[in-house]
């Protein structure tokens, strides 16, 4: 099943990633499943860039002002060798939700119980929405 997924960041008016179609298996019924393929689906596109970054990299003046709004300018080089286990990426996901790192919206409807049931439809529309700390010292 295909579904859209956005990432954003409280503070920042651009998405983080744009909206990007991602292809999830038909067994994804909770919250918990969805984090899951999600963090497999991003180890693959990572491993993805990792064996296809070979060539000799290059910057047109659009991506440079594309890259200099998001804050960071770079050739896309990927600097780490090996690959995520995405067991443990799966479990960092998790633990960084029950922390309230970040939200997870569906078609505009907040997902908040990790095991509970969920339908997903193709095409629908999925928003992690993550949230920044605010530092200061409380006394």
């Amino acid at each position: 099943m295909r579904i859209a997924v956005t990432v954003k960041s409280v503070g920042r008016r651009k998405p983080v990633l744009a909206k990007q179609a991602i292809e999830l298996p038909e067994t994804t019924n909770t919250l918990r499943q969805l984090i899951e393929h999600t963090v497999a689906w991003q180890i693959q596109k990572y491993q993805d860039r990792q064996e296809g970054n070979n060539g000799l990299a290059y910057l047109l003046p659009e991506s440079i002002e594309d890259q200099a709004y998001t804050g960071k300018v770079g050739f896309g080089a990927i600097y780490r060798d090996g690959v995520p286990d995405v067991t443990e990426a799966a479990s960092v996901a998790l633990t960084a939700y029950k922390d309230g790192l970040y939200r997870v919206f569906l078609n505009e409807q907040e997902l908040e119980q990790l095991d509970e049931l969920l339908t997903l439809e193709e095409n629908d529309d999925l928003v992690f929405i993550r949230l920044t700390m605010l530092a200061g010292r409380l006394w």
